[in-house]
């Protein structure tokens, strides 16, 4: 017979954890949606990360049988391009404040059938396009660490959910560093899988010509490995198809990995200053790497500057979603219904030529056989995950100028978006708090397809230096 579950029983345990405690009969689905509904309550009056309130729907699949590896475990689907039918779809822009979704997004559906019960909806920038979740439609998503500071992007929304103990984890996107960026910021682990390995949206096999990916932040790696067993494989009509992975990613957490050679990645290719503390945590991981067996090199990869190959690729994506927009609601959108940067992309998206467009592949391409040929020599490369501690709000947002930004976000981002562009998978690990008590992520990434070798890296540093008892006081 149950007993019920109060929220320091239930931010005790992870996604899997809960689950097992709902199979054993410990606890019941429905007293963990209402424990999550009122921790939501509580807390998202400070951190402002739910979009849309799925409370009602959520009791509903609660009291029916429900199935599957996380069944009863209360989840949020991020509110950009994967539809949870009946809810508002907004990605986080004015032009689609009253859009409804009309059915499941193909990922949204995996979920529904892992036993996922979606809680809400959650915060993103407009369109994605900023690491830090600040809209001008929903206001700002604060850091639970420190509510002055950004909870990163475009995954803020579901980061700070899952920091502040709303969800054990939650859906994440990441087409430049949007899963690893929150998942640094506010103390989570964030994988970047490889491309192809799960489903991107509605209708979509591809995001921003293949940059983007969907999985998820959590607390815990064996959570980010056991969803990832739950969800992956293409969707139907998929022109990228990651390879198929050797076993369960589960079962690769719990293995040692042999003896890695890693290399130490310090400096970006764009040349830019890393704040001490960035440094520090990835030197403090690489001394870690070290004691646990494996050697470590300062080096990385010589690469051309693509910052303007994928500025190309992202402002043409957002101005054919706008115009996609424009087409729905059959008139041009007013100026007041997109934002300064968003409107700068459009612009920018609209004097993109083919030949530019076919350039940015091509040196993509180039840059994913430059990184093959220097994996050859190393399995992993570990860098900082961003170049700074989480950012105070208004720093990144999208109501700057467009070179400002551009001028504040490259440096504060520039170890991400390069496996975007290659396709490799890396994930983000807190291994590291600064002096004010700030979470700085540090970034291990590997070969295209080899999820199970970062799982089974982070695994071992997660049981080598622990973080999950870490949380931040809301």
């Amino acid at each position: 017979m149950s007993a019920g579950i109060g929220f320091e029983a239930y931010v005790a345990q992870d996604a899997v954890g809960l689950a097992a405690l709902v199979r054993k009969g410990e606890v019941s689905a429905a007293e963990l949606v209402e424990t999550a509904i009122l921790r939501a309550e509580q807390v998202n009056p400070r951190i402002n990360a739910v979009v849309e309130r799925l409370y009602e729907s959520a009791r509903r699949q609660a009291s029916a049988p429900i199935a599957g590896p996380f069944a009863g475990v209360p989840w949020a689907v991020k509110d950009l391009y994967h539809a949870v039918a009946g809810a508002r779809l907004t990605h986080g822009s004015r032009a689609y404040r009253d859009h409804l979704a009309a059915g499941d997004a193909e990922l949204v559906g995996r979920f529904r059938a892992a036993g996922l019960i979606i809680l809400c909806t959650s915060t993103s920038p407009e369109f994605g396009l900023s690491v830090t979740t600040e809209s001008a439609l929903h206001g700002p998503t604060r850091n639970p660490w420190d509510l002055q500071r950004s909870s990163g992007g475009s995954s803020g929304g579901a980061a700070a959910l899952v920091a502040a103990g709303v969800v054990p984890a939650a859906h994440a996107t990441d087409g430049g560093g949007s899963i690893r960026t929150p998942a640094s910021c506010c103390g989570l682990v964030g994988l970047k899988v490889s491309r192809g390995r799960t489903p991107v949206g509605l209708t979509r096999t591809e995001g921003w010509n293949g940059l983007s990916v969907s999985h998820a932040v959590t607390r815990s790696v064996r959570d980010t490995a056991a969803l990832l067993d739950a969800t992956h494989g293409p969707p139907l009509g998929a022109r990228s198809v990651a390879p198929p992975p050797d076993g369960s990613f589960a079962a690769a957490v719990e293995r040692e990995p042999r003896p890695l050679r890693i290399a130490l990645q310090l400096e970006p290719a764009s040349g830019q200053p890393i704040h001490r503390d960035c440094r520090a945590a990835a030197a403090e991981a690489a001394r870690l790497c070290e004691q646990l067996g494996h050697r470590v090199e300062l080096a990385g990869p010589q690469l051309e500057d693509l910052g303007a190959h994928l500025l190309n690729v992202i402002s043409v994506h957002t101005a054919a979603t706008v115009d996609e927009r424009s087409a729905e609601l059959g008139r041009a959108l007013a100026a007041d219904e997109l934002e300064t940067v968003t409107r700068a992309f459009v612009e920018q998206g609209r004097r993109v030529t083919g030949l530019q467009l076919a350039a940015a592949d091509a040196a993509f391409m180039r840059a994913a056989v430059t990184m093959a040929r220097f994996l050859l020599d190393y399995d992993v490369i570990l860098s900082p995950s961003l170049a700074a501690p989480p950012a105070p709000l208004g720093t990144l947002s999208l109501d700057l100028p467009l070179p400002q930004f551009v001028q504040a976000v490259m440096p504060y981002s520039p170890f991400s978006a390069l496996y975007n562009m290659t396709g490799q998978p890396a994930i983000s690990l807190p291994l590291y708090w600064n002096g004010e008590g700030l979470p700085i992520g540090v970034q291990f990434a590997a070969r295209l397809g080899e999820e199970s070798l970062l799982l089974q890296l982070a695994g071992q540093l997660e049981r080598a230096r622990p973080w999950f008892h870490r949380r931040p006081v809301l």
